[in-house]
């Protein structure tokens, strides 16, 4: 069995890829290595495919086979299954999820004890075991399994307490989309319960509706709901409540890079584990050279927000993120985690007394243009015509940057630049897109 982890876990279709079979052998995989290091309990959360219910079974009987005990969280988003990690001792953690993907695929996500996301090597390790045979521990030694039923509680708690203690949400109307997904219960939640009055879409799922048409991949249906409602914010989840999009009054769609801009504006220290920012790759030139104004170093990681926490790791800074709105704030949280992000962006604005467009105002974010090309085979983008394309777009001096990338959680290529001027960005990215579809 040739499963492999991209960059956010093992993700793919649930009929050919991420099947029971291959659930039952990762857990296994993953259970003998836990058992190496020492970890004794595994911590089991799920959004709201309605594949999760078959693919926890499975797991839940690989990691039993191996020695591990086994807690089942229910549907919770991911972060709560990273904090609730941290919290319980000698135990790791497991997500069932693929993310902003539709109900067709699945995935696994793994937490260490600490709420980091498994290195490399960990990663190569359970490959190995995976591909080979399943050996059962001795009927002596298998775990057991139970139900966690408070870890909703718990996750509501932890969020609420990130707001400081003097802050009330009551003047607050707020949009809130939970994209159907894990967060359709403790995030209302969590708003209702700081006093804000909150209008709810996306929080009926049905096993098959995740991120259909709206969460933070599609964030029209929040910008329509906030003008409607003349709400003061709008807060779109993704399906595992990892990532967040926000609205402003206005309408306007701030994305992670003006989440992080904000949330690094406000922060009046700007030393030590606050004195750099981590972007990845995707991050626009005007949110590096607008932090760098403010008075913060900046560097970029590759795309996932896994290697944004590694980066901030290795520099000893607390802030970093993704466009797509994975916000790691260390000093709270282990991964990207759109509740808390949201609540950090809310608050600080609060105590600014300022509206997103009045910071906003201090950085120009250049013109770049996204393009998601469905793909069979992700190898087309080595092309030798593609990629002389890919060098004349960035021999332009107009253009800044141009990246083309495969997917880590989709068939699909992923095509960016970045320009002085929107038509020259949509230009070589419309080519570049079609270049692409030209080959497959």
């Amino acid at each position: 069995m040739n499963l492999k982890f991209g960059t956010d876990g093992i993700r793919g279709p649930v009929e050919t890829l991420i099947t029971p079979e291959a659930c039952l052998k990762i857990g296994h995989a993953v259970g003998t290595i836990a058992k190496e290091l020492g970890w004794k309990t595994v911590m089991i959360g799920k959004d709201t495919r309605v594949s999760g219910y078959m693919l926890e079974s499975a797991l839940q009987a690989g990691f039993i086979s191996a020695g591990i005990d086994v807690k089942l969280l229910g549907p919770i988003p991911t972060p709560g299954v990273a904090y609730l990690t941290r919290s319980v001792r000698d135990a790791f953690g497991l997500v069932i999820s693929a993310s902003h993907n539709d109900f067709l695929d699945n995935g696994i996500k793994i937490f260490m004890p600490n709420g980091e996301k498994l290195s490399k090597d960990l990663e190569k390790k359970i490959e190995k075991i995976i591909a080979g045979e399943m050996h059962i521990v001795n009927t002596s030694s298998i775990g057991k399994a139970e139900r966690f039923d408070e870890s909703g509680a718990r996750y509501i708690e932890f969020c609420k307490s990130t707001v400081p203690a003097h802050l009330n949400f009551s003047s607050l109307r707020i949009v809130l989309d939970c994209a159907h997904g894990a967060c359709y219960k403790v995030s209302p939640a969590i708003f209702k319960e700081l006093g804000a009055e909150v209008i709810l879409i996306g929080v009926d799922p049905d096993g098959f509706n995740i991120n259909q048409g709206c969460g933070s991949t599609h964030p029209e249906l929040l910008q329509d709901e906030v003008i409607k409602h003349r709400a003061d914010y709008g807060v779109a989840l993704d399906g595992d409540g990892d990532r967040v999009i926000l609205v402003d009054s206005d309408g306007n769609i701030l994305d992670g890079d003006d989440l992080l801009y904000i949330m690094a504006f406000s922060n009046p220290n700007r030393v030590g584990p606050w004195g750099g920012v981590v972007g990845t790759k995707m991050s626009n030139f005007g949110l590096e050279d607008g932090l760098k104004k403010l008075g913060y170093k900046f560097i970029r990681a590759d795309v996932g927000d896994k290697y944004v926490s590694q980066k901030l790791s290795e520099k000893g800074w607390l802030l970093g993120g993704e466009t797509s709105g994975h916000i790691i704030s260390k000093d709270l949280v282990s991964t990207g985690d759109g509740t808390i992000a949201a609540l950090k962006v809310i608050s600080s604005l609060m105590i600014l007394e300022k509206t997103p467009s009045e910071v906003l105002s201090n950085y120009n974010k250049r013109p770049q243009i996204n393009i998601a090309v469905p793909v069979k085979n992700k190898d087309v983008i080595n092309d030798s015509s593609i990629q002389s394309a890919i060098s004349d777009a960035q021999s332009d001096i107009t253009v800044d940057r141009v990246l083309v990338r495969p997917s880590g959680t989709e068939s699909k290529i992923r095509v960016m630049v970045e320009a002085t001027d929107e038509n020259t960005a949509k230009k070589y990215a419309k080519d570049l897109s079609k270049l692409i579809e030209s080959k497959l």
